[in-house]
């Protein structure tokens, strides 16, 4: 991760650390280096690069201040308006944008924003563009064998133009219709928008398969995105979903890059029923490429069981849904995803996307005539319990030998029965330790043993 640059972009609180100063800049070099690439190949086609955002208050100043920093720049910016992260991604490869940009800050509170960057191919931007991007906001770019203390401003005819392009968005509406196998007629579906992307896109499409459509929290005001509403506060859709006796509930987050779910008895479906669930059906039907499904390390220990008696593979990645498809696309597999709800179908998308998974969701219910509690069946989600450490050094801590010996003495404790993970936090001056087990009581004991043993060591921060 970089200094502004994290797994999911440049994300921070509104005008405290992320300005709309810092939103021009960007643009200014995206305007700039397409450019520059392209008159380096003799290409005088000015760069075109297509820009969506949520609906916090926020949204609107950064794009404005990105769309300013392109155009100066020399680049066409062609705004989506208010759009899911993945309509993005889908615009920019279909259309053959030079590369996408996404104002969002997916799950965070209203106050928090963030700039996502996409490649042409609709994936999360490469490293080394992000260092470039980084050096210029620090005035330290040097690209091309020379020094840029500041980046030439387009001139004349060279200045650069917006372009509306909500077409784009309908059309990545119509490409998820056309990914609707069954009729959705007779199905009573409850979807949470989390008054953000998704609000005028989901409804849309569940409308257009047959689906009689129940939605809450599709009122964006600006400033209540994910507030008591979506998939991090699923409990507001679980009591909906029963009190309107309807069959599935699909909640999305922010930028609708994620989905929980919900059975017809109010149960949460979590990523990890999603993973088994499309795992189990994409096996059976043989397209299950390499008979392995991605997840990482935060995945549910109980997931890993039930895959084992299906007979199907998993591999495990660092957290976060890029890691999730960079070994996808490595290993040529074709679904993946996090236990939050980040479920990538490489098949139909190159990120994560809420609205697909809750089509495909919906496809396997259909075409196996089972409701959804019933998909779930043959997975059981082990209780598990995480503690956060503040310690004076991530890496003291991770290292001491007294510690590792307690998580070794943990995990020979609980066996093939469930398992301990240290992780460090990419983000803060933490240790977590979780524990997986048959119960929560055992969960619970394991997890102090180890925190015990770490703040006795004299890592923990006071």
């Amino acid at each position: 991760m970089g200094k502004y640059f994290g797994t999911d972009g440049f994300r921070g609180e509104a005008n405290v650390n992320l300005t709309a100063d810092h939103a021009f800049k960007v643009g200014r070099f995206l305007g700039w280096y397409y450019g520059e690439i392209k008159r380096r190949a003799g290409d005088e086609e000015p760069p075109r690069v297509v820009i969506g955002k949520d609906t916090r208050r926020s949204s609107y100043m950064f794009e404005y201040s990105l769309v300013a920093g392109l155009t100066a720049s020399g680049a066409d910016a062609y705004m989506l308006h208010v759009t899911t992260t993945p309509s993005v991604a889908y615009v920019t490869r279909v259309d053959a944008f030079d590369c996408g940009i996404m104002i969002s800050a997916s799950h965070n509170p209203y106050y928090d924003n963030g700039i996502k960057l996409l490649n042409k191919n609709g994936e999360k931007m490469d490293e080394e563009t992000i260092t470039l991007v980084e050096a210029y906001l620090d005035g330290e770019l040097e690209l091309f064998g020379k020094k840029w203390p500041e980046l030439p401003y387009g001139r004349k005819d060279k200045v650069g133009c917006t372009v509306d392009y909500v077409s784009g968005r309908n059309r990545y509406i119509g490409y998820l219709i056309s990914l609707g196998l069954f009729s959705f007629k007779g199905m009573k579906v409850g979807l949470d928008c989390a008054n953000g992307a998704s609000w005028n896109i989901a409804k849309s499409v569940f409308d257009a398969l047959g689906a009689k459509t129940y939605v809450i929290n599709a009122d964006p005001d600006g400033t209540n995105i994910n507030k008591d509403a979506g998939s991090t506060h699923i409990e507001f859709l679980q009591k909906f979903v029963v009190e309107n006796n309807l069959d599935v509930g699909f909640a999305y987050d922010g930028d609708a890059d994620r989905c929980l779910c919900v059975d017809e008895n109010g149960q949460i479906v979590s990523g990890d029923h999603i993973l088994y669930i499309l795992g189990q059906y994409m096996k059976e039907r043989g397209q299950l490429d390499n008979n392995t499904v991605v997840t990482t390390v935060m995945s549910n220990f109980g997931l890993y069981k039930a895959l084992d008696d299906k007979g199907i593979g998993y591999a495990k990645t660092a957290v976060g849904d890029k890691y999730v498809y960079e070994y996808m696309v490595s290993n040529g597999c074709r679904v993946g995803g996090e236990q939050s709800g980040h479920i990538i179908i490489s098949k139909y998308a190159t990120t994560g996307d809420g609205i697909l998974t809750s089509l495909k969701i919906m496809e396997v219910m259909l075409a196996k005539k089972k409701t959804l509690s019933q998909l779930c069946e043959g997975l059981t989600i082990y209780p598990q319990v995480l503690k956060n450490v503040k310690v004076k050094s991530k890496p003291e801590a991770q290292n001491d030998p007294a510690v590792q010996a307690a998580v070794s003495a943990v995990a020979e404790r609980l066996g093939d029965t469930g398992r301990i993970l240290v992780r460090e936090s990419g983000t803060e001056p933490v240790i977590r330790v979780m524990v997986e087990a048959p119960s929560k009581a055992l969960c619970q004991e394991c997890v102090d043993q180890v925190v015990d043993v770490i703040c006795a060591q004299g890592h923990a921060r006071v």
